[in-house]
């Protein structure tokens, strides 16, 4: 039966208390940890807190073993992977600076004022090169710095996190999470403050060279991110209410991720022994042991830490057994895990590895049928817009040609009726009808009769049983004339 206990806890001294903010295990198997302690409340009156921070023994919780002097509190350190000596730390002022625990608590380098972020730096990761004198920064100013510590006056490289690869920094993502494996060591990753993981390789000649793909990540804030120590292409990544397992092969979606939570998460880490396995911790103060292997929907574990929200978690490296939890009120408890819970079990790695190749295989179809469905949509959109532009054309050109009806209708109309002449004008402008007896003036009409000049024929088409006194005489369009007797 898999079981978690704690082991010491370790308050933060000063009062009032603040956010064990990030925490860093000495080297390998180390029994010291570093702690930083820094207030992020937003606005929060911070000219009261102390800026120190602290190096525990793992067997004594009474007071500090180190105590680190910053000039502005801390958000994060790490130590040094080959000098146990050495840290490196990011400052709540935008600053990078290195102790020496040989050489007093204050810090012995710290870049210039001028030359470094703008934001608190939320995570500092060594370089591992021949000498272990680089390390990289991230910050939500949009930057990612590259350092030396040999020369800690200026980075020695920047990466502006503009995923639109236009290198401007007004439009430049906040980074809030790195990740950076050794065996990969030109890659790494970027969680951001929007939601967006970014993929980037420092290969790159541009700013833009250097960013690669950008997934589409969480509804919030990246608070952590980490690739699998077993699976280098699956990695994990912590935000909102959820834990998203990526793929590199597929960039539209995650290939698994869990069950929304009640309570915001705020950390997570894998297992440096076990494959399936990983850890989380949530603001209602409870970390969770993850076993995908055994079952997905939720932890196999949950251990009630404290009542405060828990904001970071790590794992010792590389034996897995002890992990140190870190509260809003300062408190560092340690944990430590059952032989179940950090010990792999026979072909867990193949069994995991499978698990992930069958997730991605599954997440790569449903894109590609995503995909189709979508470009059918766009080409029905674009059959609508270009039926529309046709019923459209057909109904103007229609209305074009009842206008030209109408037109050519009234304008047939207005010449007919100028074409009809009362009596007196009809003389005028027909002679032949002057020289007719039976249409001389005063005469009387007793029919309609039509006359046709080319035969001089006279046809009644027409008799009224009243004969009229005056007539009327229409030219008609085929050059015939009407002559009807009048009113």
């Amino acid at each position: 039966m898999p079981y978690v206990r704690t082991l010491n806890t370790f308050r933060d001294p000063q009062n009032p208390q603040r956010t064990a903010n990030h925490i860093s295990w000495c080297g390998n198997g180390g029994e010291k940890l570093a702690v930083a302690y820094c207030n992020l409340e937003f606005q929060s009156n911070t000219k009261d807190l102390s800026n120190d921070s602290y190096i525990w023994d793992i067997e004594y919780s009474s007071e500090p073993d180190y105590i680190l002097k910053p000039i502005s509190s801390l958000v994060c350190v790490e130590f040094n992977t080959k000098d146990k000596n050495q840290l490196i730390a990011g400052c709540y002022n935008g600053q990078v600076c290195i102790f020496d625990t040989r050489k007093g608590n204050a810090p012995v380098e710290q870049s210039l004022i001028e030359n470094s972020h703008r934001d608190p730096v939320y995570k500092t990761i060594w370089l591992h090169t021949k000498l272990e004198t680089e390390f990289f920064s991230a910050s939500t100013d949009g930057k990612i710095f590259w350092w030396d510590t040999r020369r800690l006056s200026e980075p020695v490289e920047t990466l502006i996190l503009d995923i639109d690869r236009k290198g401007r920094i007004e439009n430049s993502y906040g980074a809030m999470s790195l990740d950076y494996e050794p065996t990969m060591p030109m890659k790494f990753m970027v969680g951001t403050e929007q939601g967006s993981i970014v993929a980037c390789n420092r290969k790159g000649q541009t700013n833009a060279d250097k960013i690669g793909h950008v997934y589409a990540g969480h509804s919030g804030p990246v608070y952590a991110l980490q690739r699998h120590p077993h699976c280098l292409k699956n990695f994990l990544s912590i935000g909102d209410w959820t834990v998203r397992i990526w793929s590199e092969e597929v960039r539209d979606d995650c290939i698994m991720l869990t069950r929304p939570s009640m309570y915001a998460l705020t950390d997570g880490q894998w297992s440096p022994t076990r494959s399936s396995i990983f850890f989380t911790t949530k603001m209602n103060g409870t970390l969770d042991i993850w076993d995908i292997l055994f079952k997905q929907n939720e932890p196999t574990v949950s251990v009630k830490v404290t009542n405060e929200p828990l904001h970071c978690l790590r794992v010792q490296e590389p034996h897995g057994r002890l992990i140190a939890c870190g509260s809003q009120n300062g408190t560092v408890t340690l944990l430590e895990l059952s032989n179940n819970l950090c010990v792999q079990r026979k072909n867990e790695k193949s069994l995991v590895n499978g698990m992930f190749d069958r997730e991605t295989r599954r997440t790569k179809i449903l894109e590609a049928r995503s995909r189709m469905r979508r470009d059918v949509q766009e080409k029905s959109t674009n059959i609508e817009v270009i039926t529309g532009k046709i019923t459209d054309e057909y109904i103007l050109k229609e209305r074009e040609l009842v206008e030209k009806a109408e037109e050519d209708f009234w304008r047939i109309i207005n010449e007919e009726k100028n074409k009809v002449f009362n009596a007196a004008e009809s003389d005028q402008l027909y002679n032949p009808l002057k020289d007719t007896d039976r249409h001389k003036s005063g005469n009387y009409l007793a029919s309609n009769e039509i006359h046709d000049p080319s035969t001089d024929q006279w046809d009644t088409i027409a008799s009224m049983t009243v004969p009229r006194a005056a007539h009327t005489v229409i030219l008609l369009n085929s050059g015939k004339v009407l002559v009807a007797g009048g009113q």
